[in-house]
């Protein structure tokens, strides 16, 4: 009877071990997730390290396809990878009105998302491939395209995309 209830205990205190670091890491490193106050709806000047992705809780260290969704209240939500916005927005009640701003990976600033051309190849955050450019190429989409190819799944996370888009 206790050979089963040690393991069992070992594997409780290990589990409690490293939720108590998780939270206290990012508790003492004071990361924003959301932050109020923002009722113009512009773009939130972001810093490396700082903010934390609102889809899959990661630390935004790469800029480079950042994204933030500001809704009228002034309340902002940060995002590391593009298809990680769109995934994260499609069941919100707001998913039409809000604002949404992009890194532009040619022009390096802050565009509206809805108006910015994308790509489907481009190495992401989170693998997804769709890197937002403010000049538009015959090889990107709109923001139409891009939502719906991240909801169907057809990104570089996709084997069969993948090989489809890139050759391998």
């Amino acid at each position: 009877m206790t050979k089963k209830i040690v393991p069992i205990l070992v594997i409780s205190i290990f589990i409690v071990i490293v939720v108590t670091l998780f939270l206290s890491l990012s508790s003492s490193k004071k990361m924003i997730v959301v932050k109020d106050g923002n009722i113009k709806q512009l773009p939130i000047d972001m810093k490396s390290g700082v903010f934390q992705d609102s889809d899959c809780g990661m630390v935004i260290n790469d800029l480079q396809d950042a994204s933030q969704v500001i809704i009228k209240s002034g309340k902002s939500w940060f995002f590391h990878d593009n298809g990680g916005l769109v995934k994260w927005l499609e069941d919100k009640e707001f998913k039409d009105s809000a604002k949404i701003w992009v890194m532009s990976r040619d022009t390096k600033r802050w565009i509206d998302a809805r108006e910015a051309f994308y790509s489907l190849r481009d190495k992401t955050a989170m693998g997804y491939g769709f890197g937002a450019y403010e000049k538009k190429s015959d090889e990107y989409v709109d923001f139409d395209t891009m939502r719906l190819r991240m909801l169907r799944g057809e990104t570089l996370r996709n084997p069969s995309i993948k090989k489809q888009l890139l050759g391998y």
